[in-house]
């Protein structure tokens, strides 16, 4: 294999991001089916309760993925705000990702190393390339940044109750 082909285990941007899109879409059903079971067949809050942590913690994960991959990709930050921002409407994320595709958005690898492009002098750049070395780190503060941002989501409550 030539040092410019990849696996099909070769985790690469694009199959990070489309992982975690798919996920997304499959979580929203989830949640919809977990809203069905406890409003119309009245079997409870457990399915809305499971279905619910599920969904936010991959929303949260899909959230830092495309922060990730967008800084990766030199992507604008508006265009990262747009990626987070389909998470919030139901199966937004797959079209999303297709017009990514479309687009030419998601190609090429991990940035590991500086290039002559200017805006690899940044200091995002810096600690993407960083993380990127550190593969062990990056996943562990990943993580650990999901598990932050979901327990204090938890505290907060559900979001009809934030301006209460």
């Amino acid at each position: 294999m030539t040092r410019t082909e990849t696996s099909p285990t070769t985790l690469t941007p694009r199959r990070l991001y489309r992982v975690l899109a798919i996920a997304e879409t499959v979580t929203w059903t989830l949640l919809i089916i977990g809203m069905l079971l406890k409003y119309v067949v009245q079997v409870g809050d457990w399915p809305v309760t499971v279905a619910g942590m599920t969904h936010g913690i991959v929303f949260v994960s899909y959230a830092f993925t495309a922060g990730l991959v967008g800084v990766n990709q030199r992507w604008s930050p508006l265009q990262i705000a747009r990626a987070v921002a389909t998470a919030i409407v139901p199966y937004a994320t797959i079209p999303f990702d297709r017009r990514l595709e479309r687009r030419r958005m998601l190609e090429g690898g991990w940035r590991r190393e500086k290039t002559d492009d200017p805006r690899d002098a940044t200091w995002v750049s810096a600690c993407l390339r960083f993380f990127l070395a550190h593969p062990v780190l990056l996943s562990v503060l990943l993580v650990v940044a999901v598990a932050v941002v979901v327990s204090v989501l938890l505290i907060l409550g559900p979001p009809t109750q934030w301006g209460a």
